[in-house]
């Protein structure tokens, strides 16, 4: 039974490996394996290559220092961070609030069974994620500093130490993350956040990263000094790495009494929290008048609805509505370099268009939109409403969404870089008429490459052809209207020639948007009414 369960667990981790479900039916084994390789790849060669470069630049240089147990505590700490990162919301989903507890809990099975094949499923990633860290660090430092016995002993220890301790601390922000998740009301939004701050740290970490490396390795001994004296816990951790008798006992003892705080808490609360509804406390009714909505306002606020509802579609598809104003306070703060590069003029303008409209284009809201409808788009084609409608809908939720951080973006940036009055008019009309373009460009694909038969949302939002034609068609328009002015330096090398390219890319944009809208409303509608 045991056995059947944790196989049960890692299949629905690993669901997406044995199942497509774009297709709605079970991959072929050449398709499984081949996923299988991909992701050890992935895993073994360019996450764990990565962290054995890291290991070789900073193990050497801190054993020769007599800084060895800082090389482990800086290694086993990303360990830790990785891991828990890797596993708390496997543990969040598969530990606490799977979809199959109620089936499990009316089934003959010990919950004791259920409880142990879930954790071992999340020590099983908790130690796949803190390996790909620890593994290369303890390879690197029994092959270039020492592999005695006391040293190989310590450095086995410490790989399962910290797998254990990822394990018991993913536990605990799991059951954190659970309770929360039973009372919050607003989960989207929160996902949303979450994942934008980890996109955030990662990137300031990957853009300090030499910096901080190259100060570790000058400053070993004067870090390892006051971490020593300060920090005398980390000191224990990273000695456990080099042999050091002591601190194995010390820190296998508070692991394992961790550890077994954690199975009792567990224990405890296992059923209350698998078995929660998560439903809040009850609320009063309270009369109210509804006021009624146009036809118009009801569509756009299901479709705003209906985005907001999704994290996958808030990131994936809008994720330039966050960039958009990010690029504002950048160039608020650094647009005196951008100045000192390429002057002010013509191409300032033109360049800061270009830039504006490539984060435009990464909002692609009405690409997806028509195939999220799904089976149910039967409602929309049932409605005593035009399909028109529905389609203009789409489109002014992304145009809406779009046009408001698009305009801040571009006050910023003509405050930073000023501009003559003609470069100012271009510079505000074009990626307006840009954005137009995009979303009607968008919501064209979306209607002629529309996928009504998913079972999961992350298809249309992020596996479908019109989302990647939208995207990197829009990026590669904005890339072409740079090149071009760079290409015709030589003609357009006044202010009159700047008017002239600008005029021609406008009334292009305009010609576009014309041709776009009348297929949507005529040819478009038809096709959506039809699907």
């Amino acid at each position: 039974m045991f056995k059947t369960l944790l196989k049960k667990q890692l299949m629905e981790i690993f669901r997406s490996y044995f199942y497509n479900s774009k297709k709605n039916t079970a991959r072929s084994k050449g398709g499984t394996a081949g996923l299988f390789l991909s992701f050890a790849f992935l895993i073994v060669v360019v996450i764990g290559g990565m962290f054995t470069v890291l290991s070789f630049v900073l193990c050497e240089s801190m054993a020769e220092s007599g800084m060895a147990w800082l090389y482990f505590a800086i290694m086993g700490m990303l360990a830790v961070l990785l891991g828990t990162f890797g596993s708390v919301f496997n543990t969040f989903s598969g530990l606490y609030l799977a979809k199959d507890n109620d089936l499990l809990l009316s089934m003959p099975i010990p919950v004791s069974a259920i409880m142990c094949s879930r954790l071992l499923s999340v020590y099983i990633m908790s130690f796949l994620y803190s390996g790909i860290v620890m593994i290369p660090a303890v390879i690197v430092y029994l092959a270039t500093v020492s592999a005695s016995v006391t040293a190989v002993i310590g450095c086995i220890l410490m790989v399962l130490l910290i797998s254990v301790f990822v394990l018991t601390l993913s536990c605990a922000l799991g059951w954190v993350v659970a309770k929360i998740s039973l009372k919050l009301k607003n989960k989207s939004f929160v996902t949303v956040i979450i994942s934008l701050l980890f996109f955030g740290a990662y990137y300031l970490v990957y853009y300090k990263s030499e910096e901080i490396i190259n100060d570790l390795v000058k400053n070993a001994v004067s870090y390892g000094t006051a971490i020593k004296s300060s920090a005398y816990p980390i000191y224990i951790f990273g000695s456990v790495g080099v042999g050091d008798i002591f601190s194995m006992l010390i820190v296998t003892f508070v692991v394992a009494a961790l550890f077994a705080v954690m199975w009792f808490l567990i224990s405890r609360s296992f059923i209350k929290i698998t078995t929660s509804s998560g439903s809040g406390a009850k609320k009063k009714y309270k009369r109210t008048a509804v006021k009624q909505m146009s036809i118009d306002k009801a569509l756009f606020f299901k479709e705003l609805k209906r985005f907001t509802a999704s994290p996958n579609y808030m990131l994936n598809c809008g994720f330039g509505i966050i960039l958009l104003p990010v690029f504002a306070v950048f160039m608020l703060f650094n647009g005196g370099s951008l100045k000192m590069f390429v002057g002010g003029g013509s191409f300032s303008a033109i360049l800061l268009c270009a830039a504006v409209c490539a984060l435009v284009s990464m909002i692609d809201i009405t690409a997806p939109s028509v195939s999220l409808e799904g089976k149910t788009i039967w409602i929309a084609q049932s409605l005593p409403i035009t399909p028109w409608q529905v389609l203009r809908a789409k489109l002014a939720l992304q145009i809406v969404l779009t046009l408001i951080p698009a305009v801040i973006c571009e006050i910023v940036l003509a405050f930073v870089c000023p501009m003559n009055a003609v470069e100012m008019i271009f510079f505000f009309i074009f990626p307006i008429l840009y954005t137009f373009l995009s979303a009607q460009f968008g919501l064209f694909l979306g209607i002629k490459m529309a996928n009504l038969n998913w079972t999961n949302e992350i298809t249309p939002i992020k596996q479908s052809a019109c989302v990647f034609i939208a995207l990197f068609g829009g990026l590669g328009y904005a890339v072409i209207f740079l090149l071009g002015y760079l290409m015709t330096s030589a003609i357009f090398n006044s202010i009159y020639g700047f008017v002239g390219y600008m005029l021609i890319f406008a009334l292009l944009n305009v010609v576009f948007n014309i041709i776009l809208y009348t297929w949507l409303k005529k040819k478009g509608s038809y096709v959506f009414a039809h699907l």
